[in-house]
């Protein structure tokens, strides 16, 4: 393994190898580029391509296909004046169903109903817009308000499935461009104040750049050989990819920096860098992809096909930082880093440097540190007592309100709130009467229509009196699937809205059980096979468990009480903590790396110390550019994607700067040699290994192994 990995530096960094990668980039970038164009185009945002293959729900989308269109959608007009209707309002109305029954994607009748109150009417209108409807629903929300609107003092909203559908379209409207050049910003931001050097921070961004071209180029290949590819899977990649090449090339830069002071030769300098740093950022690149490939154990459907579109992300971001990245890097003069140019013998700054500090004072009490550390962790996960993750309703999946679900509100004050959100019902025709009386008898459905029967399948359709999307309508729906499925052999099935929302959660809760677990093995294993050690494996995966929980318990507060959000998506733990424990790994990977490589030299001890004081400002980078990345999530008006991005930068920063910096290293000090348990001492080799060359604990003062 390691004269393979000499042949691959070897490959990547000289003096003519270095152009010929650079060339194999560029074309492949050039390829790449018009196949990313493609990738919104390949997205599926329709219901079925979110939901479990084995959900009620969606068999129920497979049946009343017979019946409905799989790409109709019901768009609600609705119209108010709250001084009551006017013959004219009642004429105008009339007028507009007639011409929105002539637009040419509505099928079906189209007929007005006017309220009890007199102050209200609404047009069902059920258009179909084929494949993408979807993408199209907002241009077709848009014509139907040009023809309701112009009364003057008559409000009227467009809401329903299809006015739902308008308002995710619109808050994903332009995803790509806004999440790309967001985390352009915020990536160039901190690598110009990390470098301190108006041009350094070029060569990384590019990298990222072309990594995030070719990912999605990827993305759109395996999107057209079955795999499913829906928005916010595309959004999360963006964030990824930027964040996690971001993170390796801080890694890589500040090793190549360190070797530029030991060697005159920039290509024997990066030769050894990458060399030292290349085990690292491969075992993190690994244990991210893996623990993302987790989730294609998940029922969810957008979890499971979110898997592997972000493990594309990072292994082509490994890719392009492990061979780009230093072939750019060494093809570039050393004055690429003023104004601080590292020169053969210029002083290592890290020995006396903030983290070197921060380590002297950790190792004088180190187990009083990090006990303290875990128990204001542990005391900060009681806050997840208070994260209501029960999924959101339609009003609550945004940051602002869109019309539609204003006019879902004035539609619930005047009609049952369930009209154009139907509860369907499908089963055995011969049972088509006794379902649809079942059905009419459950409390909470306002209205059942007659069935409709088609070959051996009877369809049912039934209005809810509440909202599909509260804790009611819920109720409601789990009623009817008692009710109908207790008539034998009709094998009822229900579906609809409300339904679609009761099976994403049970599949969340599900998917949370199963893969937690199975993401945490794989990445004890990962560890393990690494450090050649147990103990320090099994410690690690604990500060990481904790530094999530007590993460996302701050971030429950802060949700509730800070930003006003009354609920989370119920796969919001999951997502956080796939995130959050992969790459959390990366800096105990990041830092663990070095303590073992300085513990060779001078002890565990000393090795803790000289590994935080070298990697302390690395880390520190990363976290920052990893949250800021994430972070910009919220730039979309969608709480779900606000909140997966609040909760992983927040848990980044604490990973970053109190887990890996503070608690590791000071349990690090605390056990010594213990921590590689069973392996032997690691002291006691230091001499098999005098290739690794001076470290950077000259600086540091010595702390004596013997001391337990």
């Amino acid at each position: 393994m390691p004269s393979q990995l000499s042949h691959a530096v070897a490959a990547v960094t000289g003096r003519r190898a270095k152009f010929l990668v650079m060339l194999a980039w560029l074309v492949l970038t050039a390829v790449a580029v018009p196949l990313a164009g493609r990738l919104s185009g390949a997205e599926h945002n329709e219901t079925k391509s979110w939901l479990p293959a084995s959900a009620e729900s969606t068999r129920v989308i497979d049946r009343e296909a017979a019946f409905v269109s799989p790409n109709q959608l019901q768009a609600v007009v609705i119209y108010e004046r709250k001084s009551g209707l006017s013959a004219t309002d009642r004429s105008k109305i009339e007028a507009d169903t007639a011409k929105l029954a002539t637009l040419p994607h509505v099928v079906g009748g189209v007929h007005a109903v006017f309220s009890r109150d007199r102050q209200a009417a609404e047009i069902v209108v059920p258009v179909d817009l084929g494949a993408e409807a979807w993408r199209l629903s907002q241009g077709e929300v848009s014509t139907i308000y040009s023809v309701v609107r112009g009364q003057p003092g008559l409000s009227t909203w467009v809401t329903g499935p299809a006015g739902y559908a308008a308002a995710s379209s619109d808050a994903f409207k332009g995803i790509d461009g806004t999440l790309l050049w967001s985390a352009l910003a915020v990536v160039t931001v901190i690598l110009l104040l990390t470098y301190r050097s108006p041009l350094l921070w070029l060569v990384p961004v590019a990298g990222a750049g072309v990594a995030l071209v070719i990912a999605e180029a990827a993305v759109y290949l395996i999107s057209q050989v079955g795999a499913t590819v829906n928005a916010q899977s595309v959004g999360i990649l963006t964030v990824l990819v930027f964040g996690a090449g971001t993170d390796y090339a801080l890694l890589l830069v500040a090793r190549y920096r360190e070797e530029l002071r030991r060697a005159g030769d920039r290509h024997a300098a990066m030769a050894v860098a990458l060399r030292r740093a290349a085990p690292a950022i491969i075992a993190s690149a690994s244990t991210v992809s893996l623990s993302m490939l987790c989730l294609l154990f998940a029922e969810t459907k957008s979890t499971q096909d979110l898997g592997p579109v972000a493990a594309i992300g990072v292994l082509v971001a490994l890719l392009v930082m492990t061979t780009l990245l230093p072939a750019a890097l060494v093809s570039c003069p050393r004055w690429v880093f003023w104004p601080r140019v590292p020169v053969p013998g210029s002083a290592d700054p890290a020995p006396y440097g903030v983290w070197a500090r921060i380590g002297r004072r950790i190792a004088r009490r180190p187990r009083r540190i990090w006990v303290t550390a875990a128990i204001v962790l542990a005391g900060l996960a009681f806050g997840l007592l208070d994260l209501n993750a029960n999924g959101l309703s339609y009003a609550r999946a945004y940051t602002t309100k869109p019309a539609a679900i204003t006019g879902g509100e004035v539609l619930a004050r005047h009609f049952p709130a369930g009209a154009g959100s139907p509860v369907i019902v499908v089963a055995d025709a011969k049972y088509a009467g006794l379902v649809a009386t079942r059905c009419s008898d459950v409390p909470g459905i306002s209205g059942v229509t007659p069935p409709v029967v088609r070959g051996s399948t009877a369809f049912v359709e039934a209005t809810m009196a509440s909202p599909p999307d509260s804790a009611a309508g819920f109720a409601t729906v789990q009623r009817v699937r008692a009710a109908v499925h207790a008539v034998p052999g009709a094998h009822a099935l229900v579906g609809g809205d409300s339904a679609v929302s009761l099976d994403v959660e049970s599949a969340a809760r599900h998917d949370r059980t199963l893969i937690v677990p199975i993401a945490l093995l794989a990445v004890l294993l990962i560890l393990a096979l690494l450090l050649r050690a147990l103990l320090a494996p099994v410690l690690l995966v604990a500060t990481v468990v904790l530094s999530f929980a007590g993460s996302l318990g701050l971030s429950a507060l802060v949700f509730r009480h800070v930003f006003g959000f009354a609920g989370a998506e119920a796969a919001l733990p999951l997502y956080t903590f796939v995130f959050l424990v992969s790459l959390g790994i990366d800096y105990n990977i990041f830092l663990m790396t070095r303590v073992r490589e300085e513990s060779l030299r001078s002890g565990t001890r000393n090795g803790s110390l000289a590994a935080l004081s070298a990697t302390g400002g690395v880390i520190t980078s990363a976290g920052a550019v990893l949250a800021g990345t994430f972070g910009v999530l919220g730039t979309l008006p969608l709480t779900t994607f606000a909140e997966i991005g609040f909760a992983v930068a927040l848990g980044v920063l604490i990973d970053a700067l109190v887990v890996r910096s503070v608690l590791v290293t000071a349990i690090n000090l605390d056990l010594g040699d213990r921590i590689w348990w069973p392996s032997k001492r690691l002291s006691g080799r230091r001499q098999r290994h005098p290739d690794l060359g001076l470290g950077v604990a000259e600086g540091l003062p010595v702390l004596h192994e013997s001391r337990r």
